[in-house]
């Protein structure tokens, strides 16, 4: 449909009113470009609709159903629109890019580093980018995080009672944040679960000032609060205080240390040169399938260790029963659940985002865009294959069967003595 001379005269009439008044061209150009960009968004839905308003036509494929408001950022300024919805089916026109989720929550942080007078030049050149030469209002940076801040809570807040999680997944990340006048590290941490279906899904996250007991004992008691439960083992390198919160929090559930963090634990301890034969060494460890065969290599390697790289075979004893902790499970299992690969993945995705904004304005931004990167691996993980198969998780249900019957016996035994 055109856009009829009679439209485009009243259009001019009100502009021509506004020009007479007090307000200036520049003030004047925003309404010239909305009422543009709107003529232009009724244009096409009624192309997508078949039939303009109020309009009998045999093509038409739908009603229209009101509208909704979005506001755009352009170089004239804040633009709100109206974008038509349908009675079926959904519309959203083609000149306006729909902003995924991740790219919303960096959006608003770079915005809200703008606003705030601590923007670097980066951050000046990615808001030029965004074509918004012209400066961002606070406004926009409240509406933007608002309506991701919801969203973001509603998830971090969501109940899990929906399934157990026999194996979980805990990491944290690290990145630059203001706090006041200074700027610190503060640490991000990010839990990730496997179901008893075999699906992977987010469960949680978190910032905080450090790793401390403290911090992972709040974090592990806020998901226990949202109904996480059947949990039997949680991986994640030796972070401080996170194993005796795991056994505080989860009763009966085993911890595994990281083979590949404990691995460069390892290498740190030795010189470079010597570090090729420290890996070759544990690796012959996990190339066995039977549980006695590994645990027994372990003590081998240890020994093996014990004279020219004594500091090693002491972490290896010490370290054993965390490092092996994967070995009463599923020998299908034990590569996904003897390091902490998966999440070390989400992390660096969380990374690469945060890189862009090199420090956040605040503790709430760093937290909005790691838990929109977070969202979106969580969606894409329920629309892709199991992660474990079923027929695996099968054989998971036989373990912890038998695991529930000996602690019965031992609990019986111990009741008679």
């Amino acid at each position: 449909m055109t856009h009829d001379h009679s439209a485009l005269l009243d259009q001019l009439a009100e502009i021509a009113t506004l020009r007479s008044g007090e307000r200036g061209l520049a003030e004047v150009l925003p309404e010239v470009l909305r009422a543009g960009l709107q003529a232009l968004i009724e244009a096409e839905a009624t192309a997508t609709i078949g039939a303009g308003r109020y309009e009998r036509s045999a093509d038409r494929t739908t009603v229209r159903n009101g509208h909704r408001p979005k506001t755009i950022s352009t170089p004239a300024g804040d633009v709100e629109l109206k974008i038509p919805k349908l009675r079926a089916g959904s519309f959203f026109p083609v000149l306006l890019e729909r902003r995924r989720r991740i790219d919303k929550a960096l959006y608003a942080v770079i915005m809200e580093a703008y606003v705030q007078g601590i923007s670097t030049r980066s951050v000046d050149d990615l808001v030029r980018a965004m074509g918004v030469d012209s400066g961002v209002s606070k406004s926009e940076v409240s509406r933007i995080c608002a309506g991701l801040d919801a969203e973001i809570a509603e998830f971090r807040n969501r109940s899990l009672t929906h399934t157990e999680f026999p194996y979980v997944f805990c990491d944290a990340t690290f990145c630059k944040v203001r706090v006041g006048a200074h700027v610190v590290s503060q640490a991000l941490v990010v839990a990730t679960g496997v179901s008893a279906t075999g699906t992977r899904e987010v469960l949680g996250t978190a910032v905080g000032e450090s790793e401390s007991y403290e911090f992972w004992k709040d974090f592990l008691k806020s998901l226990k609060a949202r109904s996480l439960h059947g949990v039997h083992l949680v991986i994640s390198d030796a972070h401080s205080g996170l194993k005796a919160a795991v056994a505080q929090q989860f009763t009966g559930a085993a911890w595994q240390r990281c083979r590949v963090h404990f691995m460069r634990n390892l290498h740190g301890v030795v010189p470079a040169k010597q570090q090729p034969v420290v890996t070759a060494g544990v690796r012959t460890i996990f190339a066995h399938t039977e549980r006695k065969d590994v645990a027994a290599q372990w003590d081998q390697v240890a020994e093996s260790f014990q004279g020219p790289l004594p500091k090693v075979a002491a972490m290896m004893r010490e370290a054993k029963t965390d490092v092996l902790a994967f070995l009463p499970f599923p020998k299908t299992h034990w590569q996904k659940i003897w390091s902490n690969n998966p999440i070390e993945r989400l992390n660096k995705e969380i990374k690469r985002r945060a890189d862009v904004v090199e420090i956040f304005p605040n503790p709430d931004a760093f937290l909005r865009l790691a838990t929109a990167v977070v969202i979106d691996a969580h969606d894409e993980w329920q629309v892709t294959r199991r992660y474990m198969s079923e027929v695996s998780m099968d054989e998971l249900r036989g373990v912890l069967a038998k695991k529930a019957e000996s602690a019965a016996v031992l609990d019986s035994q111990a009741q008679i003595a």
